[in-house]
């Protein structure tokens, strides 16, 4: 990948996006999170409008803060000679693609120590943002070695209708606050509801001791379960409930492993492992949840692995199952990876190399191309590869809208970006 200089800067080609946005926060965000909202899913028509939630690394602890955020007039990316396309004549609210800043427009709620992940309530499609009367859960993973789970359902409402004014003895301190990782550090959550009793949750956590923790909701109120999941030997990287299962989940670690566990296995043990599935730290994963044997994985080495769960059964000391795919167009640690929400062979993923991809599995090699794909340096390009996205310092995290197809949001230490490509 080709290096800037010092004084030299990207220049996005505007003509291969649909939109594309930059915003910042009050301080970097390591984290964030999509909100589920009430304006419809498949939205097609700019501009658009997004809610989020955010959390802050202030320069000190008392300045940290979880900003729930409303990003608003994200218009259409202005092209060179655009002329009106068939969209624009379908949709007479669309903005014929004038180009203009976005709005960011965000509440608070002070959090003591940095917020090292982010994860909403899990609200699957199509269902919508709950009534203000009913809490959205966000859960956060401090560097003091505290979870705490807020109901920022009255914030999004005070974005979202001129007027309204959230209590601010409610939304100012956690619902709850687990602290079962007796001060371990953390960063990897996640949410799973309940079969169709939404308002029994659970909450997977892992922390760098190599615990797992699952709390789990009733109507009234949290709870940890005391025993944890222990088997990894090294820090928790990564958690996945399954999308079909819903006692099962997954995790990776930095001892290089995948593993599979079932909530209801006695003695806390996972199900079927894979000792080595990254020969470094397995740095995220993400269940394919359209195909849901289809697990995707991101390595410390750069590399991007798609496994197909039913060789995990085979596994044994002796025989270690291949990946489906593998990818090793990244040359730095995988921050983020996710699979699409409604294609299943469409995924992203982000590096430390600066670079936001997103991939195909179901575009091959075409035998009778002549040449070769490469880039402006001769390096060979994979059919799967999409699109690549750069412009971004340190990037951290990479989440698909679930209810703008093909839109993408991502956070690193220079602030957001939101981007559709014509790629997807």
């Amino acid at each position: 990948m080709y290096q800037l200089s010092k004084d030299e800067m990207l220049e996005p080609d505007q003509s291969v996006y649909v939109a594309l946005h930059a915003m910042s926060a009050s301080w970097p965000c390591l984290s964030f999170d999509i909100l589920r909202d009430n304006l419809g899913d498949e939205r097609s028509h700019f501009p658009a409008t997004s809610f989020a939630g955010a959390g802050t690394q202030a320069d000190v602890a008392k300045n940290n803060q979880v900003h729930v955020m409303k990003m608003s007039q994200l218009h259409r990316t202005q092209k060179d000679g655009d002329d009106d396309d068939d969209n624009d004549d379908e949709e007479d609210d669309d903005d014929e693609n004038i180009d203009e800043d976005a709005v960011l427009e965000y509440r608070t709620i002070p959090h003591l120590g940095g917020v090292n992940r982010v994860h909403a309530q899990y609200l699957p499609s199509p269902r919508p943002a709950p009534p203000v009367s009913k809490p959205y859960h966000v859960a956060t993973w401090s560097d003091t070695g505290k979870v705490h789970i807020y109901d920022i359902r009255p914030l999004v409402e005070a974005l979202s209708t001129p007027g309204f004014v959230p209590d601010n003895a409610c939304t100012s301190a956690p619902v709850f606050t687990l602290n079962a990782h007796s001060r371990a550090e953390g960063f990897t959550m996640d949410w799973a509801s309940s079969g169709s009793n939404s308002s029994s949750l659970r909450l997977l956590t892992g922390d760098v001791h190599s615990k797992i923790y699952l709390t789990t909701s009733s109507s009234s109120h949290f709870n940890t379960l005391p025993q944890p999941f222990t088997l990894h030997t090294s820090s928790v990287e990564d958690l996945q409930w399954s999308p079909g299962e819903p006692t099962v989940f997954g995790s990776c670690s930095a001892d290089c492993s995948i593993r599979i566990w079932d909530v209801h296995v006695k003695g806390r043990r996972s199900v079927i492992g894979l000792e080595a599935a990254h020969d470094s730290d397995v740095n995220v994963i993400s269940w394919n949840k359209n195909t849901a044997y289809l697990l995707l994985s991101g390595g410390d080495e750069g590399g991007i692995k798609v496994w197909d769960l039913w060789n995990f059964k085979e596994s044994t000391q002796y025989h270690k199952p291949s990946p489906v795919a593998s990818f090793a167009w990244h040359d730095s640690p995988i921050t983020s990876v996710e699979w699409h929400p409604t294609e299943d062979s469409i995924l992203t993923a982000s590096g430390a190399d600066d670079q936001v991809t997103l991939w195909d599995l179901s575009v091959e090699h075409d035998e009778d191309e002549m040449g070769v794909n490469e880039d402006s340096q001769g390096e060979e390009v994979p059919p799967q590869l999409l699109f690549v996205h750069q412009g971004q310092k340190d990037i951290k995290e990479v989440h698909w809208h679930p209810q703008i197809p093909g839109a993408v949001m991502t956070t690193a230490s220079d602030g957001f970006n939101f981007f559709k490509t014509i790629s997807v």
